[in-house]
């Protein structure tokens, strides 16, 4: 199988994230920030997820600088990664749209910030993570080379460590009892599982 069916499917789906998060991001800039909780060490993080999702990507598709590390492209590979590219945009589309005006791209809580138990929030506390781990999922499926494949998973597995206990405090912190309810009757990232 061609490598260039998981490198145009990979780079359509980053193009269609892109625009399912447009419109929130423009609208989350209009909301004001009522806390804040980002740090240079997730500027770093997100700087490193820029790398690990466009740039080696990129370098991948058009240049053979890291065709050393390169191999060929399954049609189980394809299969599995195109289900994953579904799931991830699924999930990325349903987590911003029920967040609504609450979303954003860092640990921040946006003035009149409510607790979201509603869509894919009932199942799961982080389904926008779990999205990205799609994202990570699918990347690392379609690109057939060792570096630009699994870049994804690495940088936002290391995002995801950063921040994860740190949202969990705020939100605690946040809304309480109301929080602690919530994380009783619900999973982090994947529904009856964890």
């Amino acid at each position: 199988m061609s490598h260039w069916l998981g490198i145009a499917l990979f780079f359509a789906a980053l193009v269609a994230s892109i625009a399912i998060r447009a419109p929130h991001e423009r609208r989350s800039k209009s909301t004001k920030i009522a806390q804040s909780r980002k740090g240079s060490l997730e500027n770093a993080l997100l700087g490193l997820m820029g790398v690990a999702v466009l740039a080696l990507p990129l370098i991948f598709a058009t240049s053979n600088w890291l065709s050393f590390a390169d191999y060929p492209l399954t049609s189980t590979s394809f299969t599995f990664g195109a289900i994953f590219v579904a799931l991830w945009l699924w999930l990325f589309y349903r987590s911003h749209a029920d967040l609504g005006t609450n979303w954003s791209v860092s640990l921040e809580l946006r003035e009149d910030h409510r607790l979201i138990t509603n869509g894919v929030y009932a199942r799961v506390r982080h389904p926008m993570y779990t999205s990205l781990f799609c994202h990570a999922a699918a990347q690392g499926l379609l690109l057939a080379n060792w570096i630009a494949g699994p870049a994804m998973l690495v940088a936002f597995t290391q995002m995801f460590l950063a921040r994860f206990t740190r949202e969990e405090r705020m939100m605690r912190e946040k809304f309480g009892e109301d929080y602690a309810g919530y994380s009783a009757r619900t999973k982090r990232l994947v529904p009856g599982i964890w």
